[in-house]
């Protein structure tokens, strides 16, 4: 077997007086696939460093061979110093060779290379900081959070470039689906440690699992030899004092190992205050269309989203998400069509861009808005520092600038802000950046647990799937198609219908799922055009829709009438009955508008 390439041998490091990593381990041959996991704080990113030979360790050995390449992918590169794309690129490079494979990858990106690095958007500058490390082809590749503000068809060709290239890789990621496309090696942050399971994540998760469950075990042992020690030494024979002086010190030492034991340290305890019901309908979108110059954004979409839907909006970047989110919240008014939300609705945008955080703002001023020592979450009081330990921050982190704070703890503090406020309609705008998978794993949790209605707008191919009950996905030039599922019932349909333009739109209304072709621009309308009785039902259908929907309201009101029942059961019946007839009506006019109205799509105007 080759020896190793790069390898780290017991590094120790200590921050501010807290040991970060104790004797870690991690080697790496040639054409290696290693994926570097563990908490946010393990010590990821600072292992990453220095095998990069970036921070000096406080005791242990770094070994690269000689001739050996490495080129490291820093979380937040800095672009500023330089003017335009092209020259932080080749200040990264050597030679035409590297040259000429960077420009290859500038325009696989959709860069010119002339950008400006001042005016550079999150996308744009993570392409760039990745085709600097792309193109040398180095030995050893080291990327720390790669798909950081990639949309999902740069994911996918970067997925695609590492599948293919020679170097060997150590990912940090918390795309699990990335993670499980590339790793055959995964090194496990734990308590100061690193443990190496020699397979990829995608087994990793139950791996983990095992071995935690395991030591549970041995604590749950250990505590029980513990408590049979203690009864001997207090009620066992005492000839032999020998023999009590050694379990006497045995005990001791069982003490011991019980109170050194490093433990799983507490995860995000994330409580997301809810606000009372909506009504059923959340937001309708009849024939919405809405253009910027000459460029179209949404162009006649029509879609129904209902209270306790989950629903995925999925597209690359400057398609018109933010365009399309703000469309259905009405904070933007279309050109065309019409949009009705529902009632009772309480609106919460949780942005993770974090434009709207000052950062010289303390963490403590930024949770409780700059007023006193208490957090209002929902109708609860709970003291700050109480509420920053929910986050895992420490107490003694209240006067630190938002400034700097790491992207996982911006992330977690986006969450704990928006999370303080009663919402039943929650709007989440990439909340998946910079956290860890633990955390993840239970913001899917309380996400699925919430009675509301739920918009997320996300890169993350394997929590979309995990989350979504349907997905609204960009198909080109403005058009939008609604597919029940998640992320991969998408692609599973589009690829049955024959691919990108020429998919299927999923409406949920009710529990039903109707299905509508969605015609891209270039097909021929093969159907005869709309009757005229059809064409009048179109236009008043909607009319109808809101009448139902006012008279089911005053239906519900008069039935909550206190004793109506005591009173008048005879009047109480006729009402239940004449609810029933409402709401069979109005389940028939939606599906019958939303049959025309794909049918409308499909022959054209």
């Amino acid at each position: 077997m080759a020896p190793p390439i790069l390898f780290l041998t017991d590094i120790h490091l200590t921050f501010g007086g807290n040991a970060l990593l104790e004797g870690v381990e991690m080697s790496v041959e040639a054409g290696d696939r290693i994926c570097l996991v563990g908490r946010n704080g393990s010590g990821k990113s600072t292992l990453l460093k220095i095998a990069a030979g970036m921070v000096e360790m406080d005791r242990g050995e770094r070994f690269l061979q000689p001739g050996t390449t490495v080129n490291y992918l820093e979380q937040e590169p800095n672009l500023l110093q330089f003017d335009c794309v092209t020259d932080y690129v080749n200040d990264g490079l050597n030679g035409p060779e590297q040259e000429h494979v960077a420009r290859m990858l500038l325009g696989e990106l959709g860069l010119s290379g002339e950008e400006k690095t001042k005016a550079l958007s999150g996308g744009e500058a993570r392409k760039a900081a990745l085709i600097r490390s792309l193109a040398p082809q180095p030995d050893v590749l080291l990327l720390d959070e790669p798909t950081n503000h990639l949309d999902l068809p740069a994911i996918e060709w970067l997925e695609n470039w590492l599948r293919k290239c020679r170097s060997a890789l150590v990912l940090i990621s918390h795309d699990r689906r990335f993670l499980s496309s590339l790793s055959r090696k995964t090194v496990w942050m734990d308590r100061g440690a690193s443990r190496v399971f020699e397979r990829g994540f995608g087994e990793f998760e139950e791996w983990r699992d095992g071995v935690l469950e395991e030591e549970e075990m041995q604590r749950h042992k250990l505590g029980r030899k513990i408590a049979r020690e203690e009864h001997w030494i207090v009620h066992g024979v005492s000839g032999r004092r020998k023999r009590n002086v050694r379990r006497l010190r045995e005990l001791g030492d069982l003490k011991h190992q019980k109170a050194t034991a490093k433990k799983v340290a507490p995860g995000v305890k994330i409580t997301v205050a809810e606000g009372e019901a909506s009504g059923k309908l959340v937001a309708r979108l009849h024939n919405v269309s809405k253009n910027f110059g000459d460029k179209k954004i949404v162009h006649n979409l029509s879609a129904i989203i209902q209270r306790g839907d989950r629903v995925g909006l999925v597209g690359p970047n400057g398609a018109g998400k933010t365009t399309l989110v703000n469309l259905i919240t009405t904070k933007l008014a279309p050109d065309s069509g019409n949009i009705k939300l529902g009632v009772n609705l309480d609106l919460l945008v949780i942005d993770q861009k974090r434009e709207m955080l000052d950062p010289e703002w303390t963490l403590k001023d930024a949770l409780t808005d700059g007023s006193g020592d208490m957090v209002a979450v929902g109708d609860e009081q709970k003291h700050v520092f109480t509420y920053m330990r929910d986050f895992l921050f420490l107490p003694e982190q209240a006067g630190t600038p938002l400034r700097v704070l790491s992207g996982g703890e911006r992330g977690r503090l986006m969450l704990a802000r928006g999370f303080r406020h009663p919402s039943n309609f929650l709007v989440l705008d990439e909340p998946t950046n910079d956290l860890d998978l633990e955390t993840l794993d239970l913001l899917q949790e309380k996400i699925s647990e919430y009675e509301g209605t739920v918009i997320l707008v996300s890169h993350d191919r394997d929590f979309l799937d995990r989350i979504c009950t349907t997905v609204i996905a960009y198909e080109g030039e403005g058009n939008w198609a609604q597919y029940a599922g998640g992320y991969s019932d998408m692609m599973a349909q589009r690829s049955a219908r024959g691919g990108k333009g020429s998919g299927v739109t999923q409406v949920k209304i009710r529990g039903k799922t109707k299905s509508k072709s969605v015609r891209n621009s270039s097909q021929k309308p093969v159907e005869a055009k709309l009757s005229f009785a059809q064409l009048h039902a179109l236009e008043n259908l909607p009319k109808e829709i809101e009448r139902l929907e006012f008279e089911i309201g005053k239906l519900k009101n008069a039935l909550g009438t206190p004793g109506l029942y005591t009173k008048d059961p005879k009047k109480f019946d006729g009402w239940v009955k004449a609810l029933g007839k409402r709401e069979q009506a109005l389940s028939a006019k939606e599906d019958e508008w939303l049959e025309l109205e794909a049918r409308r799509e499909t022959v054209g105007d």
